[in-house]
């Protein structure tokens, strides 16, 4: 008799939702929910690393800030929070190849809006909604970027300035994001859209910080600009680490098409080159020698080669897929 590997049923993970641990199917929103009325909602995106999460502590404290910038009492502490993600996790970890890894979601938004309830006869829920669930990375997504390096393309949609929504707050009040990866697309339907500032400074893209290096030093844009990223303090603790200067400064598109080399670094990556901004190469065209001591460094921090299992995992997954 031939045994098949039966899978078990990935689309049916464990969700944390408002204090309890429900199944996927059974998780939903209010439509009067203010996460979805008005995107009022503060996040973060955590990844596991053999199917444990990384930095996690480091997710929460910056969702601790943003809830502080929101004024959200989410009615339970980020100790307690951390227990059911580490729980979640374990759980849905069972459900997936010992080759995968997790994306892991957390947000919580400002709670069911009473006028929206109200007209519609119902009692709104008013304290926060707190949720998190899992997904499979899609290394896929990222195998070709990672070997060949990313194209980046600045659109005319601006980074929002500081004044108007603090760049340190993770949200998801972010459809500038959306607009400016339809018009980058436009361009390139597999470019990345790089946003600058209203002085035309370079800010950050809708998913990762971006960096260059000039003369073997990182420089970054200015933190009071964007979001300081966690990959990004990695990025800092890494390069201290290997002897490698870094920066901050206000950079220019000119100056970054002139680096030597240019960087995303992003949760569910990692770190990935970057090797063209919109019509310019950057440098020779080819993931450089500071982007490889830096995700050799990360790989051996982590225990795995992260671009081999970004690029391995991708190419299994074609093969399935014939």
């Amino acid at each position: 008799m031939i045994h098949q590997r039966v899978l078990p049923d990935m689309n049916n993970p464990k969700v944390f939702l408002n204090g309890r641990m429900v199944s996927a199917s059974e998780a939903h929103l209010n439509i009067f929910d203010l996460g979805v009325v008005q995107a009022a909602t503060v996040t973060e995106m955590a990844r596991t690393f053999h199917h444990r999460p990384y930095r996690l502590a480091d997710h929460l404290a910056r969702l601790a800030h943003s809830l502080e910038h929101a004024g959200f009492d989410p009615g339970m502490t980020i100790d307690e929070l951390s227990s059911a993600v580490e729980e979640m996790v374990e759980h849905n970890a069972t459900l997936i190849r010992p080759e995968d890894e997790l994306s892991i979601a957390i947000f919580i938004t400002a709670g069911e809006s009473p006028i929206y309830a109200g007209g519609s006869g119902m009692t709104a829920r008013t304290t926060p909604t707190v949720c998190s669930h899992t997904f499979p990375l899609p290394f896929d997504r990222w195998a070709e970027q990672m070997a060949r390096g990313a194209r980046v393309v600045t659109p005319s949609i601006r980074q929002i300035p500081s004044r108007c929504l603090p760049a340190d707050m993770k949200c998801r009040s972010r459809m500038h994001y959306y607009l400016a990866e339809q018009e980058a697309r436009r361009v390139d339907p597999d470019a990345v859209p790089l946003l600058l500032d209203l002085e035309g400074n370079v800010a950050e893209t809708t998913t990762a910080n971006f960096l260059i290096v000039e003369r073997g030093t990182i420089v970054s844009p200015r933190l009071d600009g964007i979001l300081p990223g966690i990959s990004r303090k990695t990025i800092v603790e890494l390069a201290g680490k290997l002897g490698i200067a870094f920066q901050e400064a206000d950079l220019s598109v000119t100056r970054a098409t002139d680096a030597d080399e240019a960087l995303l670094a992003s949760t569910p990556f990692c770190l990935m080159p970057v090797t063209r901004i919109n019509d310019a190469t950057v440098g020779d065209g080819q993931p450089g020698p500071v982007f490889r001591r830096l995700i050799e460094a990360w790989s051996e921090q982590v225990g795995l080669d992260i671009v081999g299992q970004i690029t391995q995992r991708s190419t299994s997954t074609s093969r399935q897929d014939a």
